[in-house]
């Protein structure tokens, strides 16, 4: 683990092993931390914060190591990627996709770190001058999940860097390869001590102790949207910030008027990339019901054709899923929503292999829209199409989830596009495309989704604070008693 600067054990001496889901050979070893590491951790980031250089240094500087540790991920992007594709599951081709969209966050942060600045007010009158500041928050508690490794640290480390911030960052305990050889590069790129600490372990009791710790000013979380509830809960003991990116159920509805040829690759790819382990994944398609049959059928031949194997072979496009239980997570949906009366096509989830946990890709159809599998995240490699019959039935399916973090419309109708866009419950809507999402744009839901956003100016703007600081010049304005 890295703490102020150093590589080190557990205090404890305790490790744990990671296997990986392709193929159930070890893969990791790791130090297993504890209640004293974070506090380690902690002490090495609010010293490095508190009485360090790392918030006075000028933006260019930090700039500049940045850009350095991005160009570094490219360098060992194929490195990055294998440890990912082996932890994770997913597939070695949108392993090597996400270190180069993540090395074009850090690029984009870069950029950010000399452009935030604050604002001053000239207008206030011939004795008042007012500048606005914008300073780091402070001390920042990460922990990022399994899903999508190194994509979601660089959604949040290189925006709290260049705000200002210190950082103790802990993955997930299933993806940790990746988190610390990302640290590795950052010191390399000349990161001073403490600004990054580095911690291996599991949510209890390390995720815990980095949300509760006094000295930490902010937490910024992604994952399952009960844990980021416990998050908020954690927060209010020192009434910290908090930002966090939570579930998704996200929709994508399709009207009779769309291009269904692109809707339909666009359906299947939401739905089963990354396995559908993926809080954007459009789990529910929602079709317009004179088209439902012809283009529920064009979803099937196409999702019938999805590679699903070897998360290494450069042609797979569904890899492993993360461990047994979340298999037989998604397997549960599955069989409940079968008992109910829906129909499964293509596979009823589980598929068998010699090694590793692999799901076959699956669409359900015949459910009502308020079933389980219709409104729950799945976060699997799972479907469930519905058809509607006028635009107000489609909004009202597409929001009745307690979720808001995107949707897409498929459409060539640009009222209906318009409309839509700004009456779907989501913190992204895509107009006839899914999941493109450059680091320009920010990114986050509403409702049980979470708080606050990441990517975009708003990214570097959740890690700061505003001070207003005013300046008097001439005699006191007002007195309250006369000057003697």
């Amino acid at each position: 683990m890295l703490i102020d600067g150093r590589w080190c054990d557990a205090v404890s001496g305790e490790t744990f092993v990671r296997a990986s889901p392709g193929n159930s050979r070890e893969v990791g070893n790791y130090p297993k931390a504890g209640v004293a590491d974070v506090d380690m951790a902690v002490g090495a980031a609010r010293e490095a914060f508190d009485t360090g250089g790392w918030r006075r240094m000028p933006g260019v500087e930090r700039a500049g190591i940045l850009a350095a540790t991005a160009n570094l991920m490219r360098e060992h992007a194929d490195e990055l990627a294998l440890f990912e594709t082996l932890e994770s599951g997913k597939t070695i081709t949108s392993a090597r996709r996400e270190i180069f969209a993540s090395a074009d966050i850090w690029n984009y942060c870069a950029g950010l770190a000399r452009t935030l600045h604050g604002e001053a007010h000239s207008n206030l009158g011939d004795n008042l001058l007012a500048a606005i500041l914008r300073e780091p928050v402070g001390v920042v508690s990460i922990v990022t999940p399994w899903n999508f490794p190194v994509l979601v640290v660089s959604q949040k480390l290189p925006f709290a860097l260049a705000a200002g911030c210190t950082v103790v960052l802990k993955p997930s305990e299933f993806t940790s390869a990746t988190t610390l050889m990302i640290a590795e590069l950052v010191q390399e790129a000349g990161l001073p001590n403490g600004v990054l600490n580095v911690l291996t372990g599991f949510g209890d009791p390390v995720g815990q102790r980095m949300l509760d710790h006094p000295d930490v000013d902010m937490i910024s979380f992604t994952g399952s949207t009960r844990v980021g509830k416990v998050a908020i809960a954690a927060s209010a003991a020192h009434i910290k910030k908090v930002s966090l990116e939570l579930g998704g159920k996200n929709a994508q509805v399709v009207f009779a008027d769309a291009d269904l040829e692109d809707a339909a690759d666009a359906v299947v790819e939401g739905a089963f990339k990354n396995a559908g382990e993926n809080c954007n994944c459009g789990a529910r398609i929602l079709v317009e019901r004179s088209v439902f049959d012809r283009f529920i059928g064009r979803v099937k031949e196409l999702a019938s054709q999805v590679r699903v194997g070897d998360p290494l072979d450069p042609q797979t496009q569904v890899g492993a899923i993360i461990h047994e239980q979340h298999l037989d997570k998604i397997c549960a949906f599955v069989d409940r929503a079968e008992r109910d009366g829906a129909r499964i096509h293509l596979g009823k989830g589980r598929l068998r292999s010699e090694a590793g946990y692999y799901a076959q890709p699956c669409l359900v159809t015949g459910v009502d829209n308020n079933a389980p599998i219709a409104n729950e995240e799945v976060f699997g490699p799972v479907a469930v199409a519905m058809p509607f019959d006028s635009d107000d039935e489609a909004l009202r399916i597409a929001n009745q989830t307690e979720y808001g973090l995107s949707a897409s419309v498929w459409t060539s109708d640009y009222e209906r596009a318009m409309r839509f866009g700004r009456e779907l419950q989501a913190g992204t809507v895509w107009v006839n495309t899914y999941l493109s999402g450059p680091p320009e744009l920010p990114f986050g839901g509403c409702k049980q989704s979470g708080l606050g956003r990441e990517n975009g100016k708003a990214g570097i703007e959740e890690f700061t604070e505003i001070k207003t600081v005013q300046f008097q010049t001439g005699p006191r304005q007002g007195r309250w008693f006369p000057r003697p």
